[in-house]
């Protein structure tokens, strides 16, 4: 189980940040919500760590300590002194193979109890009046006991060393207290309850199998997401190559990959050209046009070409190594709502022994029946382990967070699932996120008796030598159109205005009105109507002239994403209000979010600014999840209620989101919200099964209405349900994208 609560004995201002480590550690030992609580207690309490979360479902604990100041043996001591055992956690096929190890040492348990318990069972009910009948049964027991059932009593017997008690104590308590009152009763002719202990142990054995494999396909997200690296890499030695394990690769290395082969390491391209598949990354399936200059990501596919590469990030440091250290992390957080579950947990165990002693005590003195009240006690004992209590929100969590990094989606722990539920505003920051980022040429439009593609042709030679964004769209524009850019000299560029230079023996200028005038170039009418009608769609209006008239005029803009109108439409729907922040004046402003069907615009907000707009609009009351591309919205998606950053693969670590999408597909925000509120839901189903089954039944227990043999199926069956009601998750499936309305504009 995870807890959002960290508990510290010192506060990080006493720890030098340098030192700090951070580790991911297997538990051994825990059976139920209080192991982990009393665990990350114990952890959390020793010198020199400064956080401590411990997952019930995952059999994980995370620290944060400092090394100078406690040892990693003295933390494995402190808690083999409570019961548990703790180790470095391993990673990929290694901890696969110790979940399975884990499956088959519980179905070897399994295999041993049935046969034993069920031959037991039938002796109890056909033969029990037989003297050979009362000694087999004791003979068939034994085993099931002691040889099965070991791993609870040896986990008993952990915890009562400590005078501490869990799930285990309960059912160590309550099967022994039925084995050994019919031990008496075989030598004294009383009535046996053999069969209660066999069954049990039986039904909690199978639980027990059932939940380990349950955990396994919980946690297999991010074995998926190991598994994308490459294994092998052809590093480039002089003019060789040699294939080496991809752990050997370091920075600063060159490897050549060919087509069909995965891309090892994190590098920029210094040779070739390919098409690479970048879906495992980003989830979009038409792959990247790489060449010389492009950044590679581990893990993605080289389509059709060969490229070399040389090595800027490996390991860790990797755009997938980052994701599965998010993921990871998301997985051993908690949820608000689990701070109930866990204060209940803590206190549980030993409100039911006291429970159960009550009832055997209350039978035993107010009906004087005390093998009813025995009987009754064991029911309660068995009944009450809060074992579903403590797999409700890890296993949710687990399989939500493993199927959002599926889908491109890092959400960064249960207490974001928990605030995006409640999200009913988002801000979207309009550069880079409901745009491209970068400026495009829209339109060409030549003065009467000018064509357009001489315009195009003699502006775009002028620009060449332009380093501005408008004059590189312009250029850039033309290359596109098939417009020859011929060569220009005498370059002049005139800063805030424009550029001139001679093209073809003609001074031609190319920049603001203002520049037109100063160089005597008349601007015909209608080129004035044309660039106002531009300019109140939000585009750049950029003139162009030679010989005393202004010959045309052209437009550059920052497109809307393709996407960008449906997500805004869709969100729209939902009820949610969408606000458009921006640093662009209100009439370029405006005319985007016309485009895009957004209301409620927010103009001419510097960046330093954008926090306390979105402090204005928590202020009103509204909880505000704020999208942005996490570089200069990065305060901003902090004061957020929810902040949602654009990654871009190799860019996805960004500290200051709570949910980072590696695509810029803004349908990430979407599938963020819908996962969230989905796993929520299924949280809240979790504990209220949970919570509702305990309440129901001990009464019931208490009051001789449950059979323990019932009461043992029934609890291991509440927390198998509970596992299988979170692994529900996985079959989650964003909405449809809906492409753009027939005749809406996607510029």
């Amino acid at each position: 189980m995870a807890t959002t609560q960290d508990r510290s004995a010192h506060s990080p201002a006493d720890v030098d940040p340098a030192e700090i480590e951070e580790i991911e550690l297997t538990v051994a030992g825990m059976s139920c919500a209080s192991c982990a609580v009393r665990l990350e207690r114990t952890l959390g309490s020793q010198a020199g760590v400064t956080e401590a979360h411990v997952n019930l479902a995952a059999n994980r604990a995370r620290l944060v300590f400092d090394p100078e100041a406690v040892a990693l043996e003295e933390l494995v001591a402190a808690a083999d002194k409570i019961g548990y055992e703790i180790a470095p956690a391993a990673g990929g096929a290694e901890a696969e193979a110790v979940e399975e190890r884990e499956q088959r040492s519980w179905l070897r348990r399994v295999a041993l109890a049935w046969p034993l318990a069920l031959a037991v069972l039938i002796l109890s009910l056909a033969a029990m009046e037989e003297p050979w009948a009362r000694w087999s049964v004791f003979a068939l027991t034994v085993p099931v006991q002691f040889v099965a059932g070991w791993p609870f009593l040896r986990a008993a017997a952990a915890r009562a060393r400590t005078l501490s008690a869990n799930m285990d104590t309960l059912i160590a308590l309550g099967t022994l207290a039925a084995f050994g009152y019919s031990t008496v009763a075989l030598l004294t002719g009383g009535d046996l309850y053999f069969d209660t202990a066999a069954l049990i142990i039986s039904f909690l054995l199978l639980g027990r199998f059932f939940e380990a494999r349950a955990r396994s396909r919980a946690s297999s997200a991010v074995r998926r997401l190991l598994e994308l690296g490459a294994k092998e890499a052809h590093l480039v030695v002089g003019d060789a190559e040699v294939l080496v394990p991809v752990e050997q690769v370091r920075v600063g290395d060159v490897v050549r990959i060919r087509p069909g082969e995965k891309v090892p390491v994190d590098g920029e391209v210094v040779a070739g050209a390919a098409a690479v598949d970048e879906s495992m990354l980003t989830g979009e399936s038409v792959p990247v046009e790489k060449a010389e200059g492009s950044e590679v990501a581990g893990g993605t596919i080289d389509a059709d070409g060969v490229l070399t590469v040389r090595t800027t990030r490996v390991g860790a440091d990797t755009a997938l190594g980052q994701i599965v250290r998010l993921v990871e992390q998301a997985q051993g957080s908690g949820a608000p709502v689990q701070r109930l579950a866990d204060r209940i947990s803590a206190v549980f165990v030993p409100i039911v022994l006291g429970l159960a002693a009550a009832t055997f005590f209350g039978w035993w003195f107010l009906a004087g029946d005390p093998l009813g009240g025995l009987v009754a006690a064991v029911a309660v004992l068995i009944i009450a382990c809060p074992c579903a209590l403590g797999l409700a929100t890890p296993t949710a969590i687990m399989v939500g967070t493993g199927r959002g990094a599926e889908r491109g989606v890092l959400i960064k722990g249960g207490e974001v699932l928990e605030r995006s539920s409640r999200v009913d505003t988002v801000v979207f920051d309009k550069t880079g996120t409901l745009t491209r980022g970068k400026m495009t040429l829209s339109d060409v439009i030549p003065a009467p008796g000018m064509a357009a593609e001489d315009v195009l042709c003699a502006a775009a030679a002028a620009e060449e030598g332009s380093e501005h964004p408008v004059g590189a769209a312009v250029v850039a524009g033309a290359r596109e159109r098939g417009v020859e850019v011929r060569a220009a000299s005498e370059f002049r560029a005139i800063a805030g205005h424009g550029v001139v230079a001679r093209v073809d023996g003609l001074n031609v200028a190319v920049g603001r009105r203002r520049l037109m005038a100063e160089r005597g170039l008349r601007l015909p009418d209608e080129i004035e109507r044309r660039a106002g009608a531009l300019e109140q769609e939000g585009r750049t209006a950029v003139f162009a002239g030679w010989d005393g008239e202004v010959t045309g005029l052209l437009a550059v803009a920052d497109a809307p994403k393709d996407e960008a109108g449906a997500v805004v439409a869709d969100l729209s729907r939902r009820g949610l209000t969408v606000v458009l922040l921006t640093g662009d004046n209100e009439r370029t402003a405006r005319a985007v979010a016309d485009t895009l069907g957004i209301d409620r615009v927010l103009p001419e907000v510097l960046p330093e600014d954008k926090v306390e707009e979105v402090r204005r609009l928590q202020g009103e009351g509204r909880t505000v999840a704020m999208v942005g591309d996490g570089v200069n919205d990065a305060a901003a998606l902090v004061q957020a209620d929810l902040g949602i950053a654009l990654g871009t693969g190799t860019e996805v670590a960004i500290e200051s989101s709570d949910v980072t999408l590696v695509s810029g597909d803004l349908h990430g925000v979407l599938i963020a919200l819908d996962l969230s509120r989905r796993t929520l839901r299924t949280i809240r189903q979790n504990l209220a099964w949970a919570f509702g089954y305990n309440v129901a039944a001990l009464p019931l227990a208490a009051l001789g209405l449950l059979n323990p043999i019932v009461a043992g199926a029934a609890m291991a069956l509440s927390s198998v349900s509970v596992v299988g009601n979170s692994l529900r998750l996985r079959r989650f499936r964003p909405a449809p994208k809906e492409k753009p309305a027939r005749g809406a504009s996607t510029r």
